[in-house]
């Protein structure tokens, strides 16, 4: 059980860590893609891409426009605070990594609590859930 324990310990932390890196990179890519104008070049072209056939059986058409339209004016509404966003890019990633470190740490408490409380359970006199002894 200690060892199931300190598996989904290891699995958990490795997710996060890999989502943490992930989310990372695509926010220095977003920033740096701002900071040099393509964002909004992009936001246009996916704004005439059009809707492919399997997914028109789940979203209208129209609700795409619209959804299209509503993210091309929100790029060109944030590349006005643009200056600003140029800040962002020098501490938005060590903040991330300080919310990966304090998540990591609550796992790890979490999962020695589990191993503390599985040794407590168990306790000397018996020896394991299958036990005959009262």
């Amino acid at each position: 059980m200690k060892l199931l324990i300190w598996l989904v310990f290891v699995l958990l932390a490795g997710l996060w860590t890999g989502l943490v890196a992930l989310t990372a990179q695509v926010t220095d890519w977003v920033l740096a893609a701002m900071a040099s104008g393509q964002a909004v070049d992009l936001a246009g072209m996916a704004g005439d891409v059009p809707l492919p056939a399997w997914l028109a059986i789940w979203i209208d058409a129209a609700s795409l426009q619209a959804m299209q339209a509503a993210m091309v004016q929100l790029v060109q509404s944030v590349t006005q605070w643009l200056p600003t966003a140029a800040g962002l890019l020098g501490w938005i990633t060590p903040l991330l990594w300080v919310v990966w470190g304090l998540v990591v740490l609550m796992l790890l408490a979490v999962a020695a609590l589990g191993h503390w409380l599985v040794g407590r359970l168990a306790g000397p006199g018996r020896s394991g859930p299958y036990s005959t002894h009262l």
